[in-house]
């Protein structure tokens, strides 16, 4: 399930890309700054580089009301780095005091496959944007030369509520980071865990900060999806604390067996979440109606949805390369 769309909407408002290919800007109404989530990225043929992109959106728009930005392709040609990139989004925060949501990578599989991207430290975020209610990361693992490979440090954050990184393998260290912010106000967190082919190295243990609940004490919707430990994970969660504050819970996107719904269904009681997402699995249909039977019936909005087949015992997560 590669990623082939990019986004429509983010943080409740649809996505305008600024500088589209069809037209130039002058020729085009613009929309309210806050009205919109503007989408900044560069064409695989622009002659510009980003920063200079990005400060025209920066000049063309009332960026003080400015309330979600998202990013597209920050190189033209061959794959770069964020680093400059993200550096020029960052030295710009004073001039962006109404964002909101910012969301890094809203890149396709034809632009870049998710594994492929370069990363860099997105703590710098989090430090610049103090009033930031919503972070969406994609990609990671980058060309793994630890030099563009996806890196946050603990940090505070006390508006921050919903929080996502997406990739084809999840570093641990990065794993660990998020559970050792203190993020007071989180409500949403998902990570997409991945592969350790692709830098996804994260271990039930580093789990332990978002399963025991009390680190973050508002959040209400976990995610910890796309692995291909998804069994474990199912386990870990049947009797982790986390859950009886929850009101969503997925473990979507990865390798589910009937081994990790028998461990649901044999742990605490999850008849009180208001969605169980499961979709992209590999359960068998007696499993999948023993869960209808029991979650389905007593309310729970249950997704199971994408059913997929083993290829000789290899099972997939829906987002790897």
């Amino acid at each position: 399930m590669a990623i082939g769309k990019h986004i429509e909407e983010f943080h409740g408002l649809p996505v305008f890309d600024f500088f589209p290919e069809e037209e130039p800007e002058q020729d085009r109404e613009l929309p309210a700054p806050g009205a919109a989530a503007w989408r900044v990225g560069l064409d695989y043929d622009a002659e510009e580089s980003f920063e200079e992109r990005w400060t025209a959106f920066l000049d063309a728009v009332e960026c003080s009301e400015v309330r979600a930005v998202v990013i597209g392709p920050w190189w033209a040609e061959d794959y770069e780095p964020l680093t400059e990139a993200l550096a020029a989004i960052v030295r710009s925060a004073g001039r962006l005091p109404a964002l909101r949501a910012l969301f890094i990578g809203d890149v396709t599989y034809e632009e870049c496959e998710i594994s492929w991207l370069q990363m860099t430290d997105v703590t710098p975020v989090l430090e610049s944007f103090p009033q930031l209610e919503e972070l969406v990361v994609r990609g990671a693992s980058g060309d793994y030369d630890g030099k563009s490979r996806l890196a946050l440090r603990p940090v505070r954050h006390d508006h921050l509520r919903a929080l996502r990184f997406e990739a084809g393998g999840l570093p641990g260290e990065v794993v660990r980071a998020v559970g050792e912010c203190e993020l007071p106000a989180l409500e949403r967190l998902e990570l997409w865990l991945g592969l350790d082919e692709y830098g996804g190295d994260a271990s039930i243990s580093d789990l332990a900060p978002f399963l025991a609940g009390a680190r973050f004490p508002a959040l209400r919707h976990l995610g910890l999806e796309n692995s291909e430990i998804q069994d474990q994970i199912a386990e870990a969660v049947s009797n982790a604390p986390v859950v009886a504050q929850l009101e969503r819970l997925s473990l979507a996107l990865g390798t589910l067996t009937d081994e990790g719904a028998i461990a649901l269904l044999a742990g605490q009681p999850l008849t009180h979440l208001k969605s169980l997402d499961l979709h992209h699995h590999f359960l068998s249909e007696e499993l999948q109606q023993r869960l209808r039977d029991t979650l389905g019936a007593a309310g729970v909005d249950l997704d199971l949805s994408k059913q997929k087949e083993p290829d000789d015992d290899w099972r997939y997560v829906a987002n790897g390369e």
